[in-house]
């Protein structure tokens, strides 16, 4: 009796630091247990910009979970812009997914989704970091303009896919966005993709990977901002994205 009574307090006990562990792990994953997403770092304490240029002008955002907002209760920089700045933000986020044309959830499938009809102002797209994760082709830039040259099983193909489709069907402004600095050898080869691409297109890229300044934190501002390498909390966005994010836009609609 002895041995079996060790042996179910064994068990438990073992159940009970597997369960923590996945708890504090999945807490961590979607941002439950981050400082960065409660009290005076929330949405609701953003300050409203009077007279921002960005009052009104419609945004399309297409992305993955850093767009979704994934660790922070599912409040992104779009969320943001529309509390303070005003905008119209049309969101198509969805976690996990890829430029790649893997099917119905990638970048390019879901793009075609959406309201065609939509007065979009301008297009931002993130550049995701699920293909890096994934391992997806890279692929080259493409000597064609034309849709239905590009290869949307690779990265490059699927980019130029996106901006190609967006130009036709919206003729607005295009910004592709990256993720800040992160530990991914993968990912920084899709930003200097991203960079090349940039140059046929004439589009513009707000290139947080390679802004040393943004990506400057002292450890307390990173354990704040950022309930992973690479998922921000609602501190992270506030405070850390959003100026960079209406900076970024309005300086692509002045210039219209």
């Amino acid at each position: 009796m002895e041995k079996k009574k060790k042996l179910r307090t064994g068990i438990a006990l073992v159940l009970t630091l597997v369960i923590l562990t996945a708890g504090g792990y999945l807490g961590n994953m979607f941002g439950i247990f981050c400082e960065g997403n409660y009290k005076e770092n929330t949405i609701k304490h953003a300050q409203t910009v009077q007279d921002s240029p960005l009052r009104n002008k419609t945004v399309l955002f297409l992305g993955s979970s850093v767009t979704w907002g994934h660790a922070s209760f599912g409040i992104s920089f779009a969320d943001l812009l529309e509390k303070t700045d005003g905008i119209v933000a049309v969101k198509e986020a969805v976690s996990g997914t890829t430029l790649v044309d893997t099917g119905r959830s990638s970048y390019v499938s879901r793009l075609k989704t959406m309201d065609r009809t939509l007065p979009a102002d301008v297009f931002v797209c993130q550049l995701s970091t699920n293909d890096a994760t994934k391992k997806m082709p890279l692929g080259a830039v493409s000597d064609s303009s034309d849709l239905c040259d590009f290869d949307t099983q690779t990265v490059a193909g699927a980019i130029e896919y996106i901006i190609a489709y967006v130009k036709d069907t919206w003729n607005c402004p295009v910004v592709f966005y990256t993720q800040a600095k992160y530990d991914s050898e993968e990912y920084a080869a899709m930003v200097h993709l991203l960079l090349q691409i940039r140059e046929k297109w004439n589009i513009s890229v707000l290139d947080l990977w390679n802004d040393a300044q943004f990506n400057d934190l002292t450890q307390d501002e990173r354990k704040l901002y950022l309930a992973d390498a690479i998922h921000p909390t609602q501190a992270g966005y506030k405070d850390w994205w959003l100026p960079k994010f209406r900076d970024g836009l309005c300086g692509v609609l002045c210039e219209e």
